[in-house]
């Protein structure tokens, strides 16, 4: 008899990991829990914020929340990062790691966690760009520009959906009510309604989820053409304490003799058969039906791109 494990336990050895993905989740709670703390100490105290209590937004909001107003952009540059981390409102944030940890757990499928971490920034950034020249641009928003500020993950997590969607459009996944619908499809919903919500009461926040969308479709595109972004941001190198296994002697007097033209030709046009055979099971069968071989890989030819 087959026992579900306990989503407890599943929770736990998600974080236990420490995957790419993990940590992107872990640091948007983190900074949750000290923005509200932060929130709290301040009201606690009465404490005077200057600025920020002007501009009737919090301490952490004024000077992190990517403002639409050119001037005060040129003094806070640091919030077009800052501010894709950056969530006050708890279901705000609770829908926005969901979504994360959907799509990022089939992106990881497929890609890896370098590129993972390259689309949640630049998906970020267009997303921040395109709010930002929306808001300098189009007259309806000549009065709010002076105000306004966008925050939160969401840019960023609709990039890692919709380029997921955009690599391999019609993985299935199970929704509650409609059962098993293609991955594309929830992409384009999720796109639709932020379209739909331009007009209502938070036009900045959907302007910069359809900047990342336009990220995620445009990183597939060109990363399908041999071009990369994955280089300009590095993953920061973190120590858990635990050492590696010891790095294997070697004499450096000796050189290992170089493939030739026919023996490379050779090796890689039967990595590239054996590559095709697995992406035509994919397709037909679907992730679940490799074996353990195939996934390694699949996951070792995709770290090479």
């Amino acid at each position: 008899m087959y026992a579900r494990n306990n989503p407890l336990e599943e929770f736990k050895s998600f974080f236990k990991q420490r995957s790419l993905l993990s940590r992107l989740i872990m640091i948007n709670l983190i900074v949750f829990i000290f923005a509200n703390l932060m929130n709290l100490f301040f009201w606690l105290f009465q404490a005077k914020t200057g600025l920020a209590e002007e501009s009737g937004i919090s301490f952490i909001v004024y000077w992190f929340a990517v403002p639409s107003n050119l001037n005060e952009l040129a003094l806070k540059p640091w919030t077009v990062f800052t501010y894709m981390f950056l969530q006050e409102n708890l279901m705000h944030l609770l829908l926005n790691m969901v979504m994360l940890y959907f799509g990022g757990r089939i992106f990881v499928e497929y890609l890896n966690s370098k590129k993972l971490f390259s689309v949640y920034i630049w998906g970020g950034l267009f997303g921040a760009f395109l709010y930002i020249l929306a808001y300098n641009g189009f007259p309806v928003f000549q009065n709010a520009v002076y105000h306004s500020i966008a925050l939160g993950a969401s840019a960023s997590v609709l990039a890692v959906l919709v380029a997921i969607a955009t690599h391999v459009p019609n993985y299935t996944v199970p929704l509650i009510i409609f059962g098993r619908v293609k991955l594309k499809y929830v992409a384009l919903f999720f796109i639709a309604i932020s379209m739909l919500n331009i007009q209502g009461g938070n036009p900045g926040g959907n302007i910069a989820h359809i900047g990342g969308a336009f990220w995620g479709f445009l990183y597939i595109s060109l990363l399908k053409k041999g071009y990369s972004f994955d280089n300009f941001f590095k993953l920061p190198k973190i120590s858990y304490g635990t050492k590696g296994p010891r790095k294997a002697y070697s004499n450096p007097n000796y050189s290992k003799r170089a493939e030739t033209d026919d023996e490379f030709n050779r090796r890689k046009k039967k990595q590239q058969k054996e590559i095709d055979l697995i992406l035509d099971k994919i397709s037909k069968s679907g992730y679940s039906s490799l074996s353990q071989k195939e996934r390694e890989m699949l996951f070792k030819i995709s770290n090479k791109k």
